[in-house]
């Protein structure tokens, strides 16, 4: 295929973004100027290289999953009620005995400083600044003990299973010395993944990578997580089995990422799961064409209340954020939407997004009647 060719369907790809059928002129250029975190797509997509950007943006097979996740959200409708006094209301929220701001939270992403020069400890402090959790990838660019040093407190750590038992005992006593609380077991790209469009865009980006990094973004090769172990992870040997072993293993919380049926969910709870992220990966795993809020319900149908269940694909408003906690989510995460705001403006992007989101959900409380977390409801989806 020739650089042509992909370049005009990059350009045919990014013209999906909101702000481009607006007007191609109309970008930020800081983070005050955003009204919505749309506002930073398309400046975090003129800063990125153009093969980082494939890797963060796009999905796998027709990405009708990634474009499924933020268009189920808008089929789910809202019942205001009016005359409840809102004058105050609470965004608070426990999760595993730790109070957080907000039950918005920071999903684990890999490489980000293929999309901005502070990675990982941009984001970091951001977070620490917001109160905000956040997960770290194994594919970090930045190790868990530096970003847990910019965080201000460990963070909780997503764990793609190296492919040896060895490393992953390894890497497992690595995170719980970082004082990790939470291991968050990534399952939902063991079988492996056709990121299709990602490798047709990426063409178009004719740079040498080693200009900026070694190996490419998403790959373990130079991940700091992975010094001195076995290269390979997420073996699709992998069962339930696998679970066992590894909550033998640890004291630390274990949640399952990645799962999106009922019978999933029951099955992770029998084997010893705190907690459950209904995730489709950002539509990078399969391309079933569910939204993961349209897994939702049935995944939290197989937890049955035994345990807390988040939720995170597609959430581009705070609206999006309440209408899963009302289905009973207790976390709502982030991905995509604080990447843009890092790859354009850094630290500060992402405080923005921060802010943006918990304003919106903070007006969604009001308007709806629900004055802290705990009575966001059923009563208020339609």
């Amino acid at each position: 295929m020739d650089n042509t060719h992909s370049r005009r369907q990059f350009l045919a790809f990014a013209a999906a973004s909101p702000l481009l059928a607006l007007g191609g002129d109309d970008v930020i250029t800081s983070p005050k100027e955003a009204l919505e975190i749309m506002d930073f797509q398309e400046a975090a997509r003129r800063a990125i290289p153009i093969a980082h950007w494939a890797y963060m943006a796009t999905g796998v097979d027709d990405d009708a999953t990634l474009k499924a996740n933020v268009e189920a959200y808008r089929k789910i409708h809202l019942r205001p009620r009016r005359l409840v006094d809102v004058s105050a209301v609470s965004q608070k929220v426990e999760i595993f005995g730790t109070t957080w701001d907000s039950p918005i939270y920071i999903c684990p992403c890999g490489s980000q400083k293929a999309f901005h020069a502070d990675g990982e400890l941009g984001t970091a402090r951001a977070a620490k600044a917001k109160n905000t959790l956040q997960m770290l990838s194994t594919v970090s660019s930045t190790s868990i003990e530096d970003v847990a040093g910019a965080l201000g407190r460990p963070p909780w750590f997503q764990l793609y299973a190296p492919s040896k038992w060895e490393s992953v005992e390894k890497m497992v006593r690595r995170v719980e010395a970082a004082g990790s609380p939470v291991l968050v077991l990534t399952v939902d790209v063991n079988p492996g993944r056709n990121t299709e469009t990602q490798r047709r865009l990426s063409v178009a980006d004719t740079r040498q990578c080693a200009s900026c990094h070694q190996g490419t973004p998403g790959g373990n090769s130079t991940k700091p997580m992975f010094a001195g172990l076995d290269r390979g992870m997420n073996s699709p040997s992998y069962d339930w089995t696998f679970v066992d072993r590894l909550r033998k293993l640890t004291q630390m919380k274990l949640m399952i990422k990645g799962l999106e049926t009922r019978e999933d969910a029951a099955l992770a709870v029998e084997h010893g799961a705190d907690g459950i992220v209904c995730s489709n990966h950002g539509g990078r795993a399969v391309d079933d064409g569910r939204g993961s809020i349209e897994d939702l319900p049935e995944v939290l149908d197989g937890a049955g209340g035994r345990v807390p269940v988040f939720v995170d694909g597609g959430v581009r408003r705070g609206s999006d954020a309440f209408k899963a906690l009302a289905m009973g989510a207790k976390a709502v995460g982030i991905g995509r939407p604080y990447l843009w705001g890092l790859g354009a403006f850094g630290q500060p992007g992402v405080e923005r997004v921060i802010d943006i989101l918990r304003g919106e959900l903070a007006l969604t409380m009001r308007q709806c009647g629900a004055r802290s977390v705990k009575e966001i409801n059923k009563s208020f989806l339609a």
